[in-house]
């Protein structure tokens, strides 16, 4: 175990954060990290997958230290948000002036 390296694996919702600490052969893949940390429900390789942030496949090679991140679907277009957000905002004005 001593030539094993350490990440964690983590998933989070709205209400409750998982976080696995693993240690892994040198030689793994993101895809493996999160098979033997169980925290997958469903198909692996439709998953979002990044490290500290940064989108990665789930064939990116891990490295000591590393955090591998499940992120959850988005549940609205980022653009979309934007504009709803502008909308509401000049709606707002109008009412106040």
């Amino acid at each position: 175990m001593e030539n094993n390296i350490q990440i964690e694996v983590v998933c989070a919702t709205p209400t409750i954060q998982n976080i696995i600490t693993l240690h892994m052969n040198p030689v793994c893949t993101i895809r493996q990290a999160i098979t033997d940390s169980k925290l997958s429900n469903g198909e692996i390789d439709t998953l979002a997958v990044g490290i500290f942030g940064k989108r990665r496949s789930l064939d990116y090679m891990l490295r000591d230290g590393d955090r591998v991140e499940i992120y959850s679907p988005l549940l609205i277009d980022p653009k979309q948000a934007r504009k709803e957000r502008a909308k509401k905002s000049k709606q707002a004005k109008r009412r106040k002036n």
